[in-house]
């Protein structure tokens, strides 16, 4: 690869959650950031998180994208993650030369990328897209959870601790709940 390539890492947030969306970054880094700093997203303490990802977006062209809930149950999560891909990457307002993609498949269409299993822990702009989707993803769990008290989703960001899994069975299901998905699913059809 040469030097002058401007180059985005993509990756995506909570294929396995219960609730609340599948987020994407897309993330051109800039040449002053400390490379150090980043890490996969899921190596790195809530706060560190925090800093780098404003490290991060104070040093680089990045994007967010999302897929709701109605549309992983319309379209199933792996069609979902891919969608929130695509969207993050049209949102770049610079265009990249190439696209670097964490995992196996990419968003149809793309021109001029690679999949990259566990990109996320080899590829540094990956693993700035991933702290990037990660951080934007548990703000707004974080967000959720003061109207939705009864989850957790303060400290499980809807991934389905025994918290999450309680407070479903004593309140039920929310219009976040991601209805295709197993534990969701089988409560609907009680």
């Amino acid at each position: 690869m040469k030097d002058n390539l401007i180059i985005a890492g993509v990756d995506e947030v909570g294929r396995g959650c219960l609730a609340g969306p599948v987020v994407s970054a897309a993330v051109i880094l800039n040449n002053r950031i400390d490379l150090n700093l980043i890490n996969d997203s899921k190596k790195i303490n809530f706060q560190n998180r925090l800093k780098i990802a404003e490290i991060i977006k104070q040093n680089s062209y990045y994007a967010i994208g999302t897929a709701s809930v109605e549309e992983i149950f319309k379209i199933n999560i792996l069609q979902a993650a891919l969608l929130s891909m695509k969207r993050a990457i049209n949102k770049l307002k610079k265009k990249p030369d190439q696209i670097l993609i964490d995992g196996p498949f990419a968003p149809s269409g793309l021109k001029n990328y690679k999949t990259i299993i566990k990109g996320d822990e080899k590829i540094k702009c990956i693993g700035a897209a991933s702290i990037i989707a990660k951080t934007y993803r548990d703000l707004f769990m974080i967000q959720l959870s003061e109207k939705f008290t009864h989850y957790a989703w303060e400290r499980n960001f809807g991934y389905g601790t025994k918290a999450h899994m309680e407070g479903l069975k004593k309140f039920g299901i929310t219009s976040h709940h991601r209805k295709g998905f197993k534990p969701i699913h089988n409560m609907l059809l009680k």
